[in-house]
């Protein structure tokens, strides 16, 4: 087979993408999220959230054929690695010990958001390909250290791979909906102590006198966002750290795809004390935990806010899965079992590169060991044989 050639363009801006070619591209992947839409993108990128004076300086990789867009994804060069969720730092220092520039690096990822998904939109197999082999030219061009590429689907993996990138795997906690027609049969399903567990938890909230309400879409108010966005910042505030994420990028995503949002609001007394901010697919059935945040404590208001009010949303409208995000055993006992994530890698330096990709392996065994040390904590009843 002829290989074909493409014309590669590297844009700086996302006013410089055209959104339907991009929503085109999206489109015909496996999976899709809402968090590769150029309107969540561009808006990280213009609020200043993933911005060149905060260390994420955006480029759109692009590859045409004519004047259709063959394959294309989002690159940063990063000056740091925070807001990654796939930690390279101890990459970082090995180049500093030896007097060599880590920094910048390129990468392939959606800001500040570990969700796994599309990252290299393509119209087929070979624009994948192509697009894997433009990045790694171009980050050789522009003399970087790295190339990475975080939380990426299947297909991007092999094309990766094909390509000599080494892999890397992490572990994740996600609910998959068994079907159930309300929240009392899930309940059923966990094992005894599990279930206690919970209703106890639950029965905390309750008592202390908090209930919950909903709003979605373009019901959530800006009051209800700025109420938010209060518990948002109040969250990182108290761990020492300013919000990676404006009240303007906010209000972007409220504007531009409102209908990707679902908020759930405490209120104790008639006034509000917390919230937490899911993101959902309404065509794909899939939501994702993001944000959350109290003015006030109650014990167990996390876990109600974070996972039990989302899954009982989610039951009650046949959504199929629900991401909690990265890292956290605690949230097995709240049946979000353990997923395995891939990231891709390129070092520049044939010495560190064979270095990691020897630390990969053993890591790689140390997860391996880990998903089954998991396995065996199941939550779920045992399905009779």
């Amino acid at each position: 087979m002829a290989e074909i050639d493409y014309v590669t363009r590297v844009l700086g801006d996302w006013g410089a993408v055209d959104p339907a070619q991009w929503a085109e591209l999206l489109a015909l992947e496996d999976d899709p999220s809402p968090f590769m839409r150029h309107d969540y993108l561009r808006a990280m990128s213009e609020s200043g959230c993933a911005a060149p004076d905060t260390g994420w300086a955006p480029r759109i990789l692009t590859l045409w054929r004519g004047k259709r867009l063959a394959a294309a994804c989002a690159v940063y060069l990063k000056s740091h690695s925070y807001g990654e969720y796939v930690f390279d730092w101890a990459w970082a220092n090995a180049y500093a010990q030896h007097g060599l520039p880590y920094y910048p690096k390129a990468l392939v990822a959606v800001p500040f958001t570990p969700v796994p998904g599309a990252r290299l939109l393509a119209r087929d197999d070979a624009a994948r390909a192509a697009l894997v082999h433009a990045l790694v030219s171009w980050c050789e061009d522009q003399r970087l250290s790295s190339l990475h590429l975080l939380f990426v689907q299947e297909r991007d993996v092999a094309a990766c791979a094909e390509a000599g990138l080494m892999l890397r795997h992490t572990v994740q906690f996600h609910w998959e909906n068994k079907n159930w027609p309300d929240w009392d049969t899930f309940l059923a399903s966990l094992q005894q102590e599990k279930r206690k567990k919970i209703r106890q938890e639950r029965r905390k909230v309750a008592e202390a006198g908090v209930v919950f309400r909903h709003a979605e879409g373009r019901a959530i108010t800006q009051a209800d966002w700025d109420f938010f966005y209060r518990c948002y910042e109040r969250t990182y505030l108290e761990h020492g750290n300013p919000p990676y994420l404006s009240r303007d990028f906010f209000a972007r995503l409220a504007d531009t795809m409102p209908e990707h949002w679902l908020l759930f609001i405490a209120e104790h007394d008639g006034k509000p004390i917390a919230s937490s901010l899911i993101a959902i697919d309404p065509e794909r059935r899939v939501a994702y935990g993001r944000y959350w945040g109290a003015l006030q404590r109650v014990d167990c208001l996390h876990f109600e806010a974070c996972y039990y009010q989302p899954l009982q949303w989610c039951i009650a409208h046949g959504y199929q899965r629900f991401e909690g995000g990265a890292q956290g055993e605690h949230k097995m006992a709240r049946a979000l079992l353990p997923v395995k994530t891939t990231s891709a890698h390129w070092l520049a330096h044939p010495a560190f590169a064979e270095a990691v990709d020897r630390f990969l392996e053993r890591e790689g065994e140390g997860v391996a060991q880990y998903l089954e040390h998991l396995a065996a904590r199941n939550p779920l009843k045992a399905e009779p044989s």
